[in-house]
């Protein structure tokens, strides 16, 4: 099996060396070229046709969403990693067709150079294999209507489990939720303060309000909670008062803070057949055990089929072990968890 061909895209010598000698003894993996200038970078993509694109994110004269804007369309057969500082335009290159983004060391709290290259390692080979569809480029408008969202009761709850793929995957399912919605929680792998960016740029264009949860916080119609990345394993608690967000420091599980997981077997718990579980593109297991709890419970629970993912993974976990009730294509699962709640 053929080795993983990886360009480095960075302006800084300093990490473009460092990265490359991390990269270098790594089985498997090979560094074809390094590159400050992504014009110089475009150039030499076709002759030296690398697998993974490792791509900073603000650099002269071209950001790292526009490079890739501009060049995953001519090389189908090339994914990209995006690797940046703290960066809202991060979001930009998911969108313009990135497999998923590393922060570099110090972007968070505690994030140094070992937990760095261990991970960057881990996402050039996902994206290696990953399959992804590049995305349309239109606008995301927020939806206009208002559902008759009859059967949606008071203690009705959705919740989306998500890993690599998932920043855009999320954004379909949830895009066309109208203002009355049910509450949702969300669990997707990210960095810590990524998560707060991310929740803030899908409050810009939805009818519901997202933001990044917080310890106590209600659930509640016409609100999305994103889980905080970092430490906390994020649970919903129901009580005669509604539902509440759960956050407490605690180890990872399934190699996840927060994981979907923890998150699914709390909604298990708490709302029983009043939620919908949906678990979407991600390497790995985590969120599949406890999907099947909460479809045991009375949930109904939607998972991504494989032609639609980016990764088959989480998904494909959750439906071997009997937690899927319905698989459906990405562009139709938001419409199957309105259906849900209206007429």
């Amino acid at each position: 099996m053929r080795n993983i061909r990886i360009m480095i895209i960075d302006d800084s010598i300093m990490f473009r060396e460092f990265l490359s000698r991390a990269l270098a003894g790594v089985p498997s993996l090979e560094v074809v070229g390094t590159f400050a200038d992504p014009l110089k970078a475009m150039e030499q993509i076709g002759p030296l046709k690398p697998d993974v694109l490792a791509v900073d994110m603000e650099m002269p004269k071209m950001r790292g969403d526009e490079f890739l804007r501009t060049v995953l369309p001519k090389y189908p057969g090339v994914n990209a990693v995006v690797i940046s500082a703290l960066s809202n335009n991060v979001f930009n290159a998911m969108h313009a067709g990135a497999v998923d983004f590393v922060g570099k060391p110090g972007s968070s709290p505690g994030y140094e150079k070992e937990q760095f290259i261990e991970d960057v390692i881990e996402k050039i080979k996902i994206a290696a294999a990953a399959s992804l569809k590049r995305p349309a480029t239109a606008p995301i408008a927020a939806p206009s209507c208002r559902l008759d969202l009859v059967k949606a009761k008071q203690t009705s709850l959705i919740a989306i489990g998500a890993s690599t793929g998932g920043t855009e995957a999320i954004i379909e399912v949830i895009k066309d939720f109208p203002a009355n919605t049910p509450g949702v929680v969300i669990v997707q792998h990210m960095p810590p303060v990524f998560t707060r960016l991310y929740a803030e740029r899908l409050d810009k264009f939805m009818a519901m309000h997202v933001r990044e949860a917080k310890n106590g916080d209600r659930v509640e119609r016409g609100t999305v909670l994103v889980a905080p990345g970092g430490d906390q394993q994020l649970r919903v608690r129901g009580d005669a008062r509604g539902y509440f967000i759960n956050l407490n420091t605690e180890p990872k599980v399934n190699s996840h803070c927060p994981s979907v997981d923890v998150m699914f077997e709390s909604v298990a718990q708490a709302a029983g057949p009043n939620a919908v579980g949906v678990i979407l593109t991600g390497m790995g297991a985590d969120g599949a055990r406890c999907l099947r709890q909460m479809r045991d419970k009375g949930a109904h629970t939607i998972g991504q089929d494989q032609e639609s993912c980016v990764v088959y993974g989480m998904p494909k976990v959750a439906y071997d072990m009997g937690g899927v009730a319905e698989q459906l294509p990405l562009s139709a699962i938001g419409p199957a968890v309105l259906r849900r709640f209206s007429r």
